[in-house]
């Protein structure tokens, strides 16, 4: 009587891997693995490494602003933080390339982060795109949604609307001299009023716009000329809410 095959711990397929215990690993287990060689790579990955963290730092900030877990006032400071540092970090241009942009990068590590997205697209934090007053629906009393602003703040909101649009008349056309002036022009208006007045809207438009342009980047002719339409239109409509 013959015996029977030795039967095998497992089930074998045809990708059953059998160890050779002839063969060594030429690595040690315990041994570091280095995800660069040279400082200058070292410094890219520690660079990709905070974006992705301000993405997602961001995205769980959104969701306590929406919960109200928040205050406004700490929201928009942190918010205008990871901002600036975000925008601090994609100036290297290095970085910048590796980066490629948001969509890309968001995909290559398989993030979504749907709210910090928007955020980074509007470049500006939600108190100031849309302040929470205009959240309340419209009102036609300019009183009610004005805050106690004071001729300083009205003051300072006229001129910063007059040096935008000056700009655009001495031909200042790229983003790097028109989006700080622009955010400066919203930003001090909200001191002002939260009113949804004429053409408001449009000034976050071109915020939108111009963040999405390079740093160098102009607009062209006709670009100008609508802007400038467009600025006098809110300037005339926040002027409006101060009658």
């Amino acid at each position: 009587m013959t015996a029977s095959p030795r039967q095998l711990p497992y089930a074998p397929t045809p990708y059953s891997y059998l160890p050779n215990p002839a063969l060594t690993a030429t690595i040690s287990l315990d041994e570091e693995v280095k995800l660069s060689t040279t400082a200058a790579e070292r410094d890219l990955h520690d660079s990709l490494a905070e974006i992705y963290s301000i993405i997602l730092t961001l995205d769980g900030l959104e969701k306590a602003y929406i919960r109200d877990s928040i205050l406004e006032s700490e929201y928009t400071e942190l918010c205008s933080r990871l901002l600036n540092q975000y925008k601090s970090i994609l100036k290297d241009e290095t970085v910048s390339r590796e980066f490629m942009d948001l969509e890309t990068f968001k995909n290559k590590w398989d993030i979504e982060c749907p709210r910090a997205t928007e955020r980074l697209r509007v470049n500006l934090p939600a108190t100031i795109a849309e302040p929470s007053a205009t959240h309340a629906g419209p009102s036609n009393n300019a009183s009610q949604s004005r805050t106690s602003a004071t001729g300083s703040q009205i003051l300072l909101a006229t001129e910063n609307f007059i040096t935008f649009l000056d700009a655009l008349r001495l031909n200042m056309l790229s983003k790097d001299s028109l989006h700080p002036l622009l955010s400066e022009v919203i930003q001090s208006v909200n001191q002002v009023t939260t009113i949804d007045f004429e053409n408001r809207g449009k000034i976050i438009s071109w915020l939108i716009r111009l963040n999405g342009m390079k740093a160098t980047e102009e607009l062209g002719e006709e670009e100008a000329r609508q802007l400038t339409f467009d600025m006098e239109g809110a300037y005339a409509g926040f002027k409006a809410t101060l009658n």
